[in-house]
Order: C-alpha cells, then structure tokens, then sequence
C-alpha cells in the first residue's frame, strides 16, 4: 500500500476564506483536532505567506507569531510549517519561526520564477528546517517550462517540488501531463495543491497521486481561496478507497472539521465569482478583493476578475484590481 502525505493548509490557505481572524485559540483547537487525527504536517500563517499581513493582502486579526505558538503548542507528533512568498517573507522571520518550533517552509513562488527562491531555499536547509519548493499558477506554463523551474528548486536543495493549481484552472488531462513531466525529470518528491473553482480538486488531487505525486493539501471543509481546496476528510476518504495509506484517520478528520471549523459559520461554495476565477485561470486569492472592488464602483465582479486574466496577472499584484476596477467604471461613463 502507498504511503501519501497530506499537509494540511486549513489555517493557512483556509485563512483567505475567514478574512485573515483565526485567533490562537481557534488555531490550537483545531491543530489538536488534526493532530488526534494522525495529520502529521499542518501549515499555519497568513494566507500570503508569512508576513503577508498588510494593507495590501490584508491584515490579520492576530499576530501571526501568536498563531504559529498555538500550534506547535497543540501539535502533538505532527510538524509545524508555514509558506513564504520571497519579498513577503524574510530571512529573518524564518530564523524567528524556527525559534518557535516551525519544522518546514514552502518557498512559494510564480512558476517562471524559481530563482527567486533560492536564497530562501538555501537558508532554510541551512537552520535545519525541511524546504519544499512551491510553483504557483502552474496552469500558465507547459510541462517543459515546469521542469525547468522545478531543476532551479532542486539544485537549491529543496527537499520536495510542490505544484499549485493556484487559479482552479486544471482539468486532469493537464495535471497528469504536469505531473508525469516532473516525475520523469527530477530525482525528489513531488507535490500537488489543488484550489476547487472548476470543482476538480479531488479529482485532480486523485489524478496527481496516480501519476506519482507522494504529497498532497487539503483542508479541513475544503476553506481556502476562491472556492477553496481539496477537502482534507474527504481525501481521507477517497485515498483510503483508493487504496493509498495516509496513517490518518476519517472520523476523528470529519470531528474536527465538523466542531471546529464549519462551527465558525463558514461554507465552501462555487459560486459565480469562484467559477469566473477558475474559467479565466486567475489567481484564487484575488475573490474578496475582486469583490470588494466592484462593490466600491458599482461593477460585476465577474467583468474585473475577466480583465485580470486577459492581463495574465499573478499573485502579488492585487494592488491591480482596484486600478483595473477604476478603468472600467471610467471606460464605462460611471465616473467622470
């Protein structure tokens, strides 16, 4: 039987769904629950990485320092991680973490742009943390290109090569060609983050493990960006009829999910904004800001995140959407 890890990302990706105001004591909760579960790697921090709060990715209600301490002290055998974005995240704050107990970091980077994380990378093995090289809207470059952003990570020394369908905007065909493509070509662990907005991310989920895939994310009802993630209890649940051994365990994952997390009134669904982001292949984290925007200018949200990706616009640049929101209501004769 196949041994698969899932990183569980609920207090991380999940963040984006709740606005950012997971408190210590939620975080605590909820890493026991996973830990009780068997979860052995559980991601915590802002859902732009670490020291993504700000005015631009929104703040977060609590220190994320207090956050990460909830964890490790609730963690039980499972590691503690995080994901860093380089130019968000420092070196400096890596060494913090790693001071708190943070175990590993996802170097998360747009997938043309590796080499940006090499100093990350690199620093991260040195302190003795694990280093996963992470390559978001991957959907946006062929297998080739992949490769070779994946090689940069691995002479880094990244420990795994992780890819993220960041938009929703795979359908399996392409993340089996992905994925095929990595596995043929680099001698390390390969990973697969789905996001939902087409409504494929256990599917393709699935479809990465067969193709090789040793780890893969989840999260607790599925919270995430856009439509959100690969919902962790359910691939539990398929992994095990599959016949794919997680060492975790469903009921105490349904629990937890149930108790903690869908207790905070929060559904995943995929309405038609998440449906938009998926179709165009913009980045999932761009919703509330899409959304926002249209409300200040009267629009529909669904033309904004359209416009995004025609632009072919990445993680980073959501200071954008309020200035693409701005040209359309003008262009349209809502402001003079």
């Amino acid at each position: 039987m196949r041994k698969i890890t899932i990183i569980d990302t609920t207090m991380r990706d999940g963040s984006h769904a709740i606005a950012h105001t997971y408190t210590p004591e939620k975080v605590g909760a909820i890493t026991r629950g996973l830990a009780k579960a068997g979860c052995r790697k559980i991601e915590v921090g802002h859902g732009d990485g670490l020291e993504g709060s700000s005015i631009q990715y929104g703040f977060s209600k609590c220190d994320e320092y207090d956050l990460v301490r909830a964890a490790v002290e609730n963690k039980g055998d499972a590691t503690i991680g995080t994901l860093l974005i380089p130019g968000i995240g420092t070196i400096e704050a890596l060494d913090k973490l790693y001071e708190i107990g943070v175990r590993s970091v996802r170097v998360a980077t747009h997938v043309t742009e590796a080499d940006t994380g090499a100093e990350h990378i690199r620093h991260a093995k040195s302190i003795g943390m694990e280093a996963i090289g992470f390559l978001m809207m991957s959907h946006m470059r062929e297998p080739d290109t992949i490769v070779e952003q994946a090689k940069l990570f691995e002479s880094y020394g990244a420990d795994v090569i992780y890819l993220a369908d960041s938009a929703g905007a795979m359908i399996p065909s392409m993340v089996k060609a992905r994925i095929d493509a990595l596995k043929a070509n680099v001698s390390i662990p390969v990973g697969f983050h789905a996001h939902n907005n087409l409504g494929l991310a256990i599917g393709n989920s699935l479809t990465a493990i067969e193709a090789g895939c040793d780890y893969i994310d989840g999260t607790l009802i599925g919270l995430g960006a856009g439509a959100g993630n690969a919902m962790h209890e359910v691939l539990q649940a398929v992994l095990d009829k599959a016949g794919y051994e997680t060492g975790e365990e469903l009921y105490p994952l349904m629990d937890v999910a149930e108790d903690e997390v869908r207790s905070m009134g929060v559904s995943m669904d995929i309405d038609k904004y998440a449906l938009t982001i998926g179709y165009a292949g913009v980045y999932s984290s761009f919703f509330l800001h899409a959304k926002r925007a249209a409300d200040k200018y009267g629009l529909d949200a669904r033309d904004i995140l359209a416009e995004l990706g025609r632009m072919k616009t990445v993680g980073g640049q959501e200071d954008m959407i309020l200035d693409v929101a701005y040209r359309m209501a003008k262009d349209r004769g809502m402001i003079i």
